[in-house]
């Protein structure tokens, strides 16, 4: 699946304002898909695959303060997708 994030910027009161779009809707219609086939699991059982997240919406938590990319922040980002705000985000059943 493409995941085509467009960006525009413009000139506003002296200041660069930058905004980013992206259709989001194929990524949440197969997550959908994907939390009513299976638990997540690989055939082997050694990964489970939980969640597709958007890149408006990394950027968004980056900006919040929580970096999927990091480590660190395992915590903060497994309060996100247990919470029923992100639901849509996930692409497996149960809690992290």
């Amino acid at each position: 699946m493409t995941e085509f994030v467009e960006t525009g910027f413009w000139v506003e009161d002296g200041k660069i304002v930058i905004r980013k779009t992206q259709d989001v809707e194929p990524i949440l219609d197969n997550n959908k898909r994907l939390m009513n086939d299976g638990d997540g699991y690989s055939p082997s059982r050694d990964m489970r695959r939980v969640a597709s997240i958007p890149n408006v919406i990394i950027e968004q938590w980056i900006r919040e303060g929580v970096n999927i990319f990091d480590p660190n922040h395992k915590d903060a980002i497994r309060r996100k997708l247990n919470s029923s705000e992100y639901a849509h985000l996930r692409t497996a059943p149960g809690q992290l």
